[in-house]
């Protein structure tokens, strides 16, 4: 499952440093892409101890982990939405992507321009979020106009889409993000080819220094209530603080120098943190051959999380042989835990669990 998450933020706040750090923080293996794909696209693992757990189970070094990938997007100005700047390929960008990494800045250095000539996280927040909000605006007044025919002939599928485009229309009037707009269960399903920008999860990145020690949470991001792509009410926001040029800087340190200073990456919870973000979690196959992490949506039943695989696996399934990562360790062999009773035989409605060691049947 390729699922991206968009770095964003205004000019100098410490989007590309991010992108650095976290892109070089790769993983050696031959057959895997963790690598910079082009110029602003790089794919990073999501770090899982129990990945090798499982290969030293198995007796066998080969591990392929779990990934997110990672778009370093051009930086937004004030009037984007009306094309400044890079308006228009930044918010193109952000369609393409399935969440938001919104870098804002902290850290006060005069070498280094503010666009705003001030260091206002609050604000720069709501000009990125207006932006956002004017360039849905005009997304839902435009899909407005080409329902109207449909509704007037009585199309009903039109006629549900209508009221969920309104219900969202007259949020974004309020310059509150579509998210807000408190959709019904079924009606997220019918806008989503509208690809709206504020209803994508955001991943907030506050980049400071060792400077600042008392700066507090921007209050704008509190209420980050709103609904998911299923129609629940969800959380969809969360934060993480990092020193991005600390985190820069470490990419040259080695071990040594890194324990003789005392710091070390925070890079780790942001990458967790994105992939939560993402709706996303993990199961895990293991054999001789490799142990691996599979990336699937939460809920997942277990064809569909067999289709991570391979299609066949979704297609011709039988039935999956599952056990938690945990109690297969502590087992101590696949043979034990069949005694044990722990290897449970499902069927196509189980719904997968974080952590799950699946043998698909076919």
């Amino acid at each position: 499952m390729s699922l991206s998450i968009g770095i964003v933020g205004l000019p100098n706040v410490g989007k590309s440093t991010l992108f650095k750090a976290l892109t070089k923080k790769q993983v050696d293996i031959q057959n895997y892409p963790f690598c910079t794909i082009d110029p602003n696209v790089g794919v990073v693992k999501v770090p899982d101890e129990r990945l090798q757990k499982l290969a030293e189970f198995s007796r066998f070094a080969k591990t392929v982990p779990a990934a997110v990938e990672f778009v370093d997007i051009a930086g937004l100005v004030k009037g984007a939405a009306e094309g400044e700047g890079l308006g228009n390929k930044f918010l193109a960008n952000i369609r393409e992507v399935d969440a938001i990494c919104e870098v804002v800045r902290i850290f006060k250095n005069e070498k280094i321009t503010h666009v705003h000539n001030k260091i206002d996280p609050e604000n720069d927040i709501g000009v990125i979020e207006t932006e956002l909000i004017l360039a849905d605006l005009e997304t839902a007044n435009k899909s407005e106009r080409n329902l109207e025919k449909e509704v007037r002939a009585g199309d009903k599928e039109a006629i549900k889409k209508m009221e969920a485009v309104k219900k969202i229309k007259a949020t974004l009037e309020k310059s509150e993000p579509a998210r807000k707009a408190g959709l019904d269960e079924d009606e997220p399903a019918l806008v989503k080819d509208l690809h709206l920008l504020t209803f994508k999860p955001i991943l907030y990145v506050f980049n400071v220094s060792g400077m600042e020690k008392d700066w507090k949470l921007p209050s704008s991001i509190t209420d980050t209530e709103g609904n998911d792509s299923g129609g629940q009410t969800s959380n969809l926001s969360q934060n993480v603080v990092l020193d991005i040029k600390l985190e820069e800087d470490l990419l040259e340190m080695n071990e040594d120098d890194k324990k003789e200073l005392e710091v070390k990456s925070d890079l780790d919870k942001l990458i967790v943190e994105a992939y939560k973000l993402l709706g996303l979690m993990t199961f895990f196959t293991t054999g001789e051959d490799e142990t691996r992490a599979w990336t699937i949506k939460k809920g997942s039943t277990a064809p569909q999380a067999g289709a991570a695989i391979h299609t066949d696996f979704q297609e011709k399934f039988i039935r999956a042989d599952v056990i938690n990562w945990k109690d297969l360790l502590d087992a101590g062999s696949y043979a034990v835990a069949r005694e044990k009773g722990l290897v449970r035989t499902e069927g196509k409605d189980y719904i997968v669990k974080d952590g799950d060691v699946i043998e698909f049947k076919i």
